[in-house]
């Protein structure tokens, strides 16, 4: 999937930089949303599982992306 980036000016999304789009295509748009839908408890709970994790694999705890992925391809 491809990214372009536009702005609003007066109601319309004029994008920021020329497409090579052939004329016609329809996209579809998804409004960027930096946000989430945690409250403060849920959130000082993340933190603290964040917190948790790193601390593990600094303490060399923690498993390679790779050793994961050859788990999850085995099953």
């Amino acid at each position: 999937m491809s990214t372009i980036r536009a702005r609003v000016r007066n109601g319309r999304l004029v994008l920021d930089e020329p497409t090579d789009l052939p004329e016609g295509t329809e996209v579809d748009l998804v409004i960027d949303d930096t946000g989430d839908d945690l409250d403060e408890s849920e959130r000082a709970a993340l933190d603290t599982a964040i917190t948790r994790a790193w601390a593990s694999v600094q303490a060399g705890e923690g498993r390679s992306a790779a050793d994961i992925l050859a788990d999850l391809t085995k099953r």
